[in-house]
């Protein structure tokens, strides 16, 4: 999908400089800041949050008149997480950036190799105060969710498994969030081939007993035969934040009403809220 903002007012001393975004499909972003016209600038990606640490340094190199280029190669590991973005010239101020036009479509039904060990995932977008940012994601292996089904009390999942090959006992895990250790397994079907899997999670597991005001459930593939669990998430596309755009519908359990949603990391996960009287 290719989207565009409003250019700021250029004729104003603190209009932040716009940049514009082009992904490929292999996760690499090429990015050309406007309205700018000093030669020693560079662009710097820097980790912020939770996971804040880390910095990466591009070099702007001139792309046509009143236009620097600089390009994050998808070999370059970018560390998961939110990268604000700035224009750095050396010993001066550093400059936010405001998004120009994101031409995202090579990231739309985005299919990796059938080998690929490693997903790299960039997806530029505005932050709430309307400031450029990258959301980034690597995950090796990966499993990666599609269509979610709903009949009864329960949900059924179709995804595919990215870096790792089935055993003959996969499963998928429910794992209570908070430290208690609770899980619940099902069984996780993968006939065809190609690393495609489904498996249906009951709600009714997921509800009992509940003694909180709410019990949030994350979701792990076991590929089986020994091999590490994989979170369940939905990321190859071009849309930073599922939870405002994927919402599914709930369904009761017992004195619960159970949903799956997914987490600001694009996580699949199933909240449990306990039914208000």
């Amino acid at each position: 999908m290719t989207t565009t903002a409003e250019s700021p007012d250029t004729g104003s001393a603190s209009a932040a400089p716009r940049v514009d975004c082009t992904a490929d499909s292999a996760g690499g972003l090429t990015f050309d800041v406007i309205a700018t016209s000093d030669a020693d600038a560079t662009l710097v990606l820097r980790r912020h949050g939770a996971n804040a640490g880390g910095e990466v340094r591009l070099p702007l190199t001139p792309a046509a008149e009143g236009l620097l280029r600089a390009v994050l190669p998808s070999t370059v590991d970018l560390a998961e997480g939110v990268w604000d973005m700035c224009l750095s010239f050396g010993t001066g101020p550093e400059q936010r950036l405001e998004p120009g036009v994101r031409d995202l479509r090579a990231l739309v039904d985005r299919e990796p190799g059938p080998d690929a060990e490693r997903i790299a995932v960039r997806i530029p977008y505005p932050v709430r105060s309307g400031e450029l940012a990258v959301r980034s994601w690597l995950r090796r292996p990966h499993a990666e969710t599609g269509t979610l089904g709903f009949e009864g009390p329960s949900v059924t999942v179709q995804g595919r498994l990215y870096g790792t090959e089935f055993g003959p006992d996969a499963a998928v895990e429910a794992r209570l969030r908070g430290g208690s250790g609770r899980v619940h397994r099902v069984a996780a079907s993968t006939g065809g081939g190609g690393g495609d899997f489904t498996f249906t999670l009951p709600y009714a597991p997921l509800a009992d007993g509940l003694d909180a005001k709410e019990w949030l459930w994350d979701l792990w593939l076991l590929p089986g035969s020994g091999g590490p669990a994989v979170r369940l998430a939905r990321i190859l596309d071009d849309v930073p934040l599922k939870q405002a755009i994927f919402v599914y519908p709930g369904a009761k359990a017992g004195s619960a009403v159970v949903r799956p949603y997914y987490t600001g990391a694009n996580d699949l996960s199933v909240r449990v809220d306990a039914v208000r009287t």
